[in-house]
């Protein structure tokens, strides 16, 4: 079952859309194939923590991103429906500041893929939804930093119909500039080199 496996306009993120067979019992799947990825991509992905995140809706989470090189994500809806935003948080980078949002949900099964150094964010659209999370990395809340969903440095087109819900947390993070000036966030040239030698296909 072949999936469609296409580069984002944030370097290093990418967009998974598997083949779904589907019937009057049910569908059929792959949320993850490391084959094909690594064909596609060149990047050896060895998943080392599942992680699943139940939310109702406007629930808004995140702006996320791991402090912690090596740490890639991908990521699913396997219920429900969600507005999922990758942040270029790597400062650096061609793209810092861009933003690309995806609609991701239980009937097309797209997944993205986030490079380490990358900030991640989701809105849930349905009245509850489900994302998987497959980490290259194990959690640790130490090495986690939260930027401003709603920072207006960064205008991240949110649907205008929806009140988000956020924690307390998310709610209070400082916004782009600010957490660039405390040194809060990555850099692109630490974390893509440290990336690419991680992952990058052995010859």
């Amino acid at each position: 079952m072949d999936s469609r496996i296409e580069p984002l306009p944030i370097s290093g993120a990418w967009r998974i859309s598997p083949t779904v067979f589907a019937d009057d019992r049910g569908s059929l799947h792959e949320p993850f194939h490391s084959g094909q990825f690594e064909a596609a991509t060149g990047i050896d992905l060895v998943v080392r923590q599942a992680t699943c995140s139940i939310s109702q809706r406007a629930v808004l989470r995140g702006i996320r991103v791991s402090a912690e090189a090596r740490s890639a994500k991908y990521v699913t809806c396997t219920a429900g429906v969600v507005l999922d935003v990758v942040v270029d948080v790597r400062v650096g980078s061609e793209t810092f500041g861009r933003w690309h949002a995806e609609r991701l949900d239980h009937e097309t099964r797209t997944a993205l893929y986030l490079p380490s150094g990358l900030g991640h964010a989701f809105l849930a659209l349905s009245d509850t939804a489900t994302l998987l999370y497959l980490l290259s990395r194990p959690h640790q809340d130490k090495n986690e930093r939260t930027i401003n969903a709603l920072d207006p440095d960064l205008a991240i087109t949110w649907p205008p119909d929806i009140t988000p819900l956020r924690s307390a947390r998310d709610a209070a993070a400082p916004g782009l500039i600010e957490a660039r000036q405390a040194q809060m966030l990555p850099t692109f040239a630490t974390h893509s080199a440290l990336h690419r030698d991680t992952f990058a296909r052995r010859g």
